[in-house]
């Protein structure tokens, strides 16, 4: 069987070939994940992100490539869940690019689209981490476009392409130390191969081991950190340039002296540029000399110890669906302020609305909602201004996606927990301005500490630690603290390495898995270990986690 030339029947068959197999496969995925707690798992994220990527691309009725890709890439984004969707739907971004104005692929299209796939997905991560997905993207792109002209038939191009990244992938462990100790290869890697190989599969007429339902709404889970460092430049700073300037690499380089996290992105009469520096002013003048500048919003981040996400031009016309346009009109804007918390839990859920939240989108550690489930939330509050609080490490990429196709004026707090998210609307004074309230808000998330009582769902070993099978875990700051047998116990553990001189009281938020008697007993040891600490109780009702504390 030879293939020079796939037409859009083909596209569709190889996306239906790629959402089956790696929808078959994400619990082997999911297997790969070195944190051994019950959070948004990277096989399932992508699997999910798939399928809002498929529906979309086998959904429109034509058979151009270009069009194909172009839907395919606006199903991802919105269905986009976790760190690992995102970034698996920059790479379906960049792949149609590669493939603008082309009606059909041939390996020389093909090789640029996933040339251009990686290279979108490095360009929306701040700080790429090698040894991930990222890293065997990138590998498979670079391949196959140096062997592009080499191999005509479609079906060997790929084959080479395939084993290839297999081959890269097996040395993610050597580029990350925790994937090493973990004696795993990265699962955001696997997962994109399975993408590849189950896009041969469609071509060649592979039938899936498992019937794939794209309407299949199951919610789960994975974390993929992404690394940050210390502000070094002060200004976040965002604009656009009404230009029809081409030399956008050059733009780009002029700018590169004056800061970091830059971006620049051009196309249809304009510019897009976000970068941090220490002179906007100096940004600006420059930006001048190429035409007017609109959407101007400079951030002061000295306060702010969480990385700010690279944000990218994403406001394509077909993103802004008719049934958010319909929402919208539907919906009076005439509230100054509005927030959008994603939590799960009765309890917490009744402590957000105490905080007026306007929104509660129910998700957490193992239900990332998509892109698209937050920007709905969004376009249905009364709100000019919208606060998204994900609350979760894993939520925070798929919300800064929102504030790039949302019709409102969005505001992404970086909240890694419930905790951050409650200290933060405590933070909040309507009758102050929107930069004090933001400003005020991130330096209440940075007075948190949080701490979490869960369960290993695995066999592993994390930083030289032997984790078993349902041990009981203690974690803080991403890492695991503390391990045992006795909830209570672990949780006496955890809260002794939290505690800070400065800490004056500890609220502890007991899930649904515990009784509130149970709770009383740990309630009663910290008030004699912790006399002058004032001990909160509170039903959170949360699932899997025992105990979420809150250390302020």
């Amino acid at each position: 069987m030879i293939i020079e030339i796939i037409d859009g029947v083909l596209l569709k068959k190889a996306l239906e070939g790629a959402a089956a197999l790696l929808e078959a496969n994400k619990e082997e995925i999911n297997s790969l994940n070195v944190f051994p707690v019950p959070d948004g798992d990277t096989g399932t994220n992508m699997s999910l992100t798939m399928k809002s990527a498929l529906k979309q691309g086998i959904g429109i009725e034509d058979d151009n490539c270009y069009k194909i890709a172009l839907a395919t890439s606006q199903g991802s984004l919105m269905g986009a869940r976790g760190n690992s969707g995102v970034i698996l739907s920059q790479l379906f971004r960049g792949f149609a690019s590669g493939l603008k104005g082309k009606a059909t692929i041939d390996t020389l299209t093909l090789a640029e689209g996933l040339k251009q796939a990686s290279e979108t997905a490095y360009k929306a991560v701040m700080k790429p981490t090698e040894g991930t997905i990222l890293t065997v993207a990138r590998e498979c792109g670079e391949f196959a476009y140096s062997i592009r002209k080499e191999e005509k038939d479609i079906l060997k191009f790929l084959t080479k392409v395939i084993q290839h990244g297999n081959i890269i992938l097996d040395k993610t462990p050597d580029m990350l130390p925790v994937l090493k100790q973990a004696g795993v290869v990265d699962a955001g890697g696997k997962g994109f191969m399975y993408i590849l190989q189950g896009a041969y599969n469609g071509l060649t007429g592979v039938e899936p081991s498992i019937p794939l339902m794209i309407e299949d709404t199951l919610k789960e889970h994975h974390r993929e950190p992404i690394d940050t460092d210390n502000i070094e430049f002060g200004y976040c700073t965002e604009f656009m340039i009404n230009s029809s300037y081409k030399e956008i690499e050059s733009f780009r380089d002029e700018l590169s002296i004056q800061g970091d996290s830059l971006m620049v992105v051009g196309g249809d009469g304009l510019i897009k540029v976000h970068i941090h520096t220490n002179n906007p002013g100096d940004v600006l003048q420059k930006a001048l000399t190429l035409g007017e500048l609109t959407d101007i919003k400079i951030d002061n981040m000295r306060y702010q110890h969480e990385e700010v996400l690279l944000k990218e031009e994403l406001k394509m016309e077909a993103l802004k669906k008719e049934e958010t346009k319909e929402v919208e009109n539907t919906i009076k804007v005439d509230k100054e302020y509005s927030f959008v918390s994603i939590s799960i839990g009765e309890g917490i859920d009744e402590v957000f609305k105490s905080l007026n939240v306007d929104f509660i989108v129910p998700g957490g550690q193992t239900m990332n909602p998509s892109t698209e489930d937050i920007l709905k939330a969004v376009e249905t509050t009364a709100g000019k201004n919208v606060f998204i609080l994900p609350n979760n490490g894993n939520i925070i990429l798929a919300a800064e996606q929102v504030k790039l196709i949302s019709t409102r004026n969005v505001i992404v707090l970086p909240t890694n927990s419930i905790p951050e998210g409650i200290s933060a609307l405590l933070a909040f004074d309507e009758d102050r301005a929107l930069e004090d309230n933001i400003d005020n808000m991130k330096k209440a998330i940075e007075t948190v500490i949080t701490g979490q009582i869960t369960y290993a769902v695995r066999d592993t070993e994390f930083n030289n630690t032997t984790i078993n099978k349902d041990d009981i875990i203690g974690l803080s700051h991403g890492d695991i603290v503390t391990k045992g047998t006795d909830i209570n116990l672990v949780s006496l553990d955890l809260i002794d390495d939290m505690l800070r001189d400065d800490v004056s009281i500890i609220t502890i938020f007991y899930g649904s898995d515990v009784s509130g008697e149970y709770t009383e007993e740990l309630v009663k040891i910290l008030e004699e270990k912790y006399s002058d600490l004032d001990i909160e109780l509170v039903y959170g009702g949360q699932p899997l986690y025992y105990y979420i504390f809150s250390l302020e």
